[in-house]
């Protein structure tokens, strides 16, 4: 039977806040987020929260209005004399209107007390946090700050977690990380495998469950408190969803005094954590390991229920098509196909993807779509196929006929 899980520590990780000149509704999240981490922390036996990291982009283009707002923000919401703050400016804040990387340094030092490369102990765990060279780079001289200060975080106990903190994804690592991620400090985040990173940049949303990879090392995407935008390119609507500005979303981090670490994705629109608990039990045993690219073999497929329906209405060029969600057993669904053809020949004339809003605490039972830029007074066949995150095809399909009139 396996110990007892109690925190010795405890932070919140957020990234991608966009506090732009004028009020905003990331204002609201940002303020509710600190409250949120803060009731949930005095709700527990360990009643602390330790730490708040800000991995980025928390200001729109980093202008003093912005950050200004954002300081105002965490003396309004964080107890100092409890809470450390962990920060770091990239991408956004280095706007070339705002005056650049320098100018970003500067203003983090003016508003918040803080270097743009940061090095604390908290409760005995290391927290590294590095600010990139240029836009999401880490050229020579942050390369070697990165691996001068790993090998100090290491010296003290190989097997403690170390929490690092980088406002790109490592490349290829958590979803987003193929658009949005750099790949300069992998080789060096190589040689601790106790290294638990924390990213951002892309807005990938936190409940998906590439959103922790592990393989050299353990890497968490950190979501957004603005917009989604998504790390796939087959969709009929880009990247960015619909219901996109619907994100709000940052993780809370504890670890107990056998260096194992539980992170707990969370909702702030909806108000929930989501239904599961990441779990990292050594963090320096590569070979413990879960969350690796071998979850891209599991089997686990989508189907839809003899009660599902299939609604098509059409029109002389277009197709109006609403359909019941697949069920999986496993996770959620992450994306449908939609095939059009023609009836009389077979001939694919539409194949449209879109995602089944599983980023949503609430996911709709139904999805819409419209197929356009059809023939009038032709018939069609369509059918619908559901995949897991793990690109295994549903059991079976939806199928349905129609004539445009």
């Amino acid at each position: 039977m396996s110990k007892e899980f109690k925190p010795i520590l405890r932070f919140m990780a957020v990234s991608d806040i966009h506090y732009k000149d004028e009020d905003s509704v990331e204002r609201e999240r940002m303020a509710k987020a600190l409250k949120t981490s803060y009731e949930y922390a005095r709700s527990q036996e360990y009643d602390r929260l330790d730490a708040v990291c800000v991995i980025g982009d928390f200001a729109n283009s980093g202008t003093d209005i912005q950050m200004q707002a954002f300081k105002n923000t965490l003396d309004a919401g964080m107890d100092y004399d409890e809470t450390e703050l962990i920060i770091s400016v990239a991408s956004h804040e280095y706007n070339a209107n705002s005056g650049g990387p320098q100018a970003a340094w500067d203003r983090l030092m003016r508003y918040f007390g803080k270097e743009p490369d940061q090095h604390e102990i908290i409760n005995g765990f290391h927290f590294v946090s590095v600010s990139p060279t240029e836009r999401c780079r880490f050229h020579g001289d942050k390369q070697a700050w990165v691996k001068a200060n790993m090998k100090t975080a290491a010296k003290d106990d190989p097997k403690k977690p170390i929490f690092f903190f980088q406002h790109p994804h490592p490349s290829d690592t958590v979803y987003g990380s193929i658009n949005w991620g750099e790949d300069e400090l992998i080789t060096i985040l190589m040689n601790y495998p106790q290294t638990i990173t924390f990213s951002g940049h892309s807005h990938a949303p936190i409940n998906d469950p590439r959103s922790v990879h592990q393989k050299h090392f353990t890497s968490f995407g950190t979501g957004t408190l603005s917009y989604f935008e998504l790390d796939e390119f087959d969709k009929m609507y880009g990247t960015c969803p619909p219901g996109m500005e619907k994100a709000a979303q940052f993780l809370i981090v504890e670890a107990d005094a056998d260096n194992r670490v539980r992170v707990y994705p969370y909702d702030l629109i909806s108000g929930n954590f989501f239904p599961f608990v990441h779990t990292v039990d050594e963090p320096s045993n590569p070979d413990s390991f879960i969350y690796t690219d071998k979850r891209y073999e599991d089997t686990t497929a989508p189907y839809f229920t003899p009660e599902a329906k299939l609604t098509l209405v059409p029109s002389a060029d277009k197709c109006d098509i609403t359909f019941t969600q697949a069920k999986i057993d496993k996770e959620y669904v992450n994306d449908y196909f939609i095939t059009v053809r023609k009836k009389d020949t077979g001939i694919i004339v539409k194949k449209l993807g879109i995602w089944s809003e599983y980023y949503f605490y609430d996911m709709p039972e139904t999805l819409s779509l419209t197929a356009e830029d059809l023939e009038p007074g032709t018939e069609y066949t369509v059918e619908i196929s559901a995949y897991s995150f793990w690109k295994t095809p549903g059991s079976n399909t939806l199928r349905g006929e129609f004539k445009t009139l």
